[in-house]
């Protein structure tokens, strides 16, 4: 019943992340819990004495479904209570209207590990107390270095109080659907405002002993720093770093990449195997030396349990591990449950493995309210609830105490088959939560693991363990530099065969976005096909899966078309799909960090929508902002055609030496992979799919040259696209401006247009506007751009035709879609409204 009791008190804390609004008002929250708490003590006290003076029969069974429906309720209550009270809390501590979008000095306090990058640095501060009113109390900090500096950005230290001028904006993150959430995620770490450094700022104290955040944060930047120092500038020297301290900002985005498809993320991070590893092994050591020690000739055992001086042990080490690794999910999920049981042993009290897992979820939604909005949240659980569930159904298979070598053999035969079967169950047991959350499962996840799980966990992340000791005690530099070079050195071997996994076309699968029915059903299966022996038809469980993994979104009808015009920032990126193919035209900017939005939203977009091929690539012109994601793009997604107003191929080769020469690794880029044909997108160019035409209006041919690509690149040779379905039409025109358009008024009117240049006053001129008479008008534009896109000229121009505008950088990603029952058109911030929005 108590895990009854705890699996809703989750559930309710999950359920309010996804409300609009949040339920009851600010002060009622915990009345509700007074009032449920007494109603959940008395169901609990009814089970633990269901066994003295119980009724029978009808009434006992009553009884029954009345103590487990009122014990269920009363738990889910007070869950979405306790969240619905920390969430008002947090919502109060906001940015005022007046600081948004302005310049304010401020004195900050550094509390959290610095993100150090060359021409950059990225800090979560706490703003001290008796300054300007109206500014909340986390903020997260961007500090550039200017484009034509010479002078290097100064290190931020944690303990540090810095005199800042800072750009001040309310967290706003990329929208789009079934992709991640930023916004969630930084009101998840109390961020509740973004700062942008101005000026020149100021060191104005040191403050090491402020609070223990500070503390802990300043050990792990030393310990950072000295491990730098003592790894060098090695490939995966960012892997030892994070596997010590829990850093994971010097990992390179190609290696995530590598880990993600061969599935073996969870090695590359403090996970709760590498805590759990690190507590027995101090458990086991402080157990051994209790049993020898003496004094007065009294054994230390005979006065306290070796037993017990285990458990504190290992919850010392662990509770200082995790503090060092930055107290992230997995980290907690461990804590707690060795919590529990360590206290449990200190107690006297039996407890099963699964009543310690319930109670940490417990726990942890306690201590952080949000993190059942973390992926890391039901992966950690899951796999060790999986792991748990298949333990408890493997038998035991006992050997004789003298064996002979053929029983030896078939001794470690046996164990390597239980290994690969625990291996094999949750690699099963994680593929739905892994489809619904990342829409991608590792194929070669068993195989991966079984070659780097012992390497990993019982020799690399000791090792890594033993450069930040040794690197801060004086005068062990080189003992630490060695530990350094031999945890690199197999790491290196390891990711050889790893890598070669993860390099096969086969080594992981795309998985569409499901409905929720197909979701619950395989969560069941799961749930039905790791209980143990003797459970009826528990091997086809596995099947309820099905569903869920090859479950495919519908498509529009013959002659109709859906547009979905991702939210990108400052850039572009649409995908058209019909009924059997999709275009995509333009691929999103590039950042100034070195990530793109095809890599980060419009590949994982595809894959969510079940799109593993693009039929048509259309990129309109060169810039960053519409071509930054191309080379991502090609290498994730195969391209049947590519269309563009310059030379494709050579844009590609630009980016890859590009990019190898910022790499400081000094490891060259793989091939991309190029469309298999490339054709300039002239005017004329057509092609029919599904009953809906795609035609080019623009650039024109220019005479025989007409089949060669253009060597003008820029806004005006913007490729022009025309979509007409059996319904609608719509126009897609890039950056052209007023000049371009002029030559363009035949295409007549259309139903849906995107606003040109982002909606700059360049473009969308008031003949071009009423030549289109749209109904609906979509601008791609940044939040709060430093061009202040859209212009509101334009947007005036756009609404006095009649058309309803609709914005990326206010409603969130936009989807049209054309059929026979009429156009409609939906921002995904109206779809999947949320209290913190």
């Amino acid at each position: 019943m108590g895990r009854y009791a705890c699996v809703l008190f989750v559930i309710g804390a999950l359920c309010v992340h996804y409300l609009p609004v949040l339920p009851f008002d600010p002060g009622a929250h915990w009345w509700v819990i007074a009032v449920s708490a007494p109603e959940a003590v008395a169901a609990l006290w009814v089970s633990a004495t269901r066994h003295r003076a119980y009724p029978k029969g009808a009434l006992g069974r009553m009884i029954d479904v009345a103590r487990i429906g009122i014990l269920g309720l009363s738990a889910f209550i007070i869950g979405v209570a306790y969240v619905g009270a920390q969430a008002h809390h947090r919502l109060a501590d906001r940015l005022d209207d007046r600081h948004h979008d302005a310049v304010t000095r401020l004195n900050v306090l550094i509390d959290s590990l610095p993100v150090d990058r060359d021409t950059s640095r990225r800090v979560d501060v706490t703003a001290l107390p008796g300054q300007v009113g109206g500014i909340p109390q986390r903020l997260r900090i961007s500090w550039y270095a200017p484009p034509t500096g010479t002078a290097a950005l100064p290190a931020l230290v944690p303990g540090e109080v810095w005199r800042m001028a800072l750009l001040l904006r309310r967290p706003h993150a990329a929208i789009n659907p079934h992709l991640r959430d930023g916004e969630a995620a930084m009101f998840a770490q109390g961020i509740r405002a973004l700062g942008t450094v101005r000026g020149r700022p100021h060191r104005i104290d040191v403050r090491p002993w402020e609070s223990p955040a500070v503390i802990i944060a300043r050990a792990r930047h030393h310990i950072r720093e000295r491990m730098r120092a003592a790894i060098g500038d090695r490939r995966y020297g960012g892997v030892l770093i994070a596997l010590a301290i829990g850093d994971q900002a010097g990992v390179a985005r190609e290696d995530w990449d590598v880990f993600n498809r061969s599935g073996i993320t969870h090695l590359v991070s403090i996970s709760g195997m590498h805590v759990t590893l690190m507590a027995g092994l101090v458990a086991a050591g402080a157990g051994w030396l209790w049993r020898r020690a003496r004094w007065c000739r009294v054994g230390f055992c005979e006065v306290v349990p070796a037993r017990q001086v285990m458990a504190l042990a290992a919850l010392m080490l662990a509770a200082a591990y995790c503090l060092l690794a930055g107290w992230g999910i997995p980290a907690q999920r461990t804590f707690f449950m060795l919590a529990v049981l360590g206290s449990a042993t200190l107690a006297g009290v039996p407890l099963s493995m699964s009543r310690a897992l319930a109670l940490a979820a417990v726990a942890v939604v306690i201590g952080d309210p949000w993190a059942p909005l973390s992926t890391g949240f039901w992966l950690s659980f899951g796999a060790v609830a999986v792991l748990l569930r298949v333990a408890l159904g493997t038998p035991i298979t006992r050997f004789p105490s003298k064996e002979t070598w053929p029983e030896r053999l078939l001794r470690i035969g046996v164990r390597w088959r239980q290994a690969a079967h625990v291996q094999g169950m949750i690699t099963l047991g994680l593929m739905p939560p892994l489809a619904i959350l990342i829409h991608q499962i590792s194929l070669v996840s068993p195989m991966a693991n079984a070659v780097a799980i012992p390497v990993v966990s019982l020799l690399v992340t000791p090792l890594a363990l033993a450069v930040a000791v040794l690197s801060v005690v004086p005068g062990m530099h080189m003992l630490a530099s060695a530990a350094g070079w031999a945890a690199h050195l197999l790491f290196e071997w390891t990711m050889i065969p790893v890598s070669a996994l993860a390099s096969s076309s086969w080594s992981a699968v795309g998985i569409a976005a499901a409905p929720a029915w197909a979701a619950v059903l395989a969560l069941v299966g799961v749930g039905y096909g790791t209980l143990p022996q003797g459970w009826p038809a528990r091997h086809w469980a596995w099947l309820l899966m099905t569903p869920l993994l090859f479950a495919r979104p519908e498509r529009p009808e013959e002659g109709d078309w859906r547009m979905t015009a991702l939210d990108v920032g400052q850039g572009a990126a649409i995908v058209i799909e019909t009924a059997t193919a999709t275009t995509v035209y333009d691929v999103g900017p590039k950042h100034r960090n070195g990530t793109d939005a095809g890599e980060r939203v419009l590949v994982p977009y595809l894959r969510a929508r079940g799109i593993r091929r693009i039929d048509r690539l259309v990129v309109s012109h060169a810039d960053l902002d519409h071509a930054g994601g191309l080379r991502a793009v090609l290498k994730s997604v195969p391209v049947d055609t590519a269309y563009a107003s310059f030379d494709v191929a050579q844009q590609v080769v630009r980016e890859v030496a590009r990019e190898d020469a910022a790499n400081a690794q000094g490891s060259l880029s793989e091939p991309t992979p190029l469309p298999m044909n490339i054709a300039p997108c002239l005017a004329g160019e057509a092609w029919d799919q599904d009953g809906v035409r795609f035609r080019f209006i623009h650039p024109r041919p220019l005479g025989e040259s007409s089949r060669k690509p253009r060597k003008v690149d820029g806004n005006a040779e913007s490729c022009v696209l025309v979509i007409e379905g059996a319904h609608h039409k719509a126009v897609l025109p890039g950056d052209v401006g007023v000049a371009q358009e002029r030559q363009l008024l035949d295409v007549g009117q259309v139903d849906v247009v995107l606003a040109g240049h982002h909606g700059s006053a360049t473009s969308s001129s008031r003949a071009w506007t009423e030549a289109l008479r749209p109904s609906h008008v979509i601008v791609q534009a940044g939040y709060l751009n430093r061009f202040r896109h859209p212009a509101n000229v334009v947007v005036n121009r756009w609404r006095q035709v009649g058309a309803q505008v609709a914005r990326t950088d206010r409603d969130g990603a936009i989807t049209v879609m054309s059929s026979v029952a009429g156009l409609v058109a939906v921002g995904e911030r109206s779809m999947a409204r949320r209290y913190w929005r």
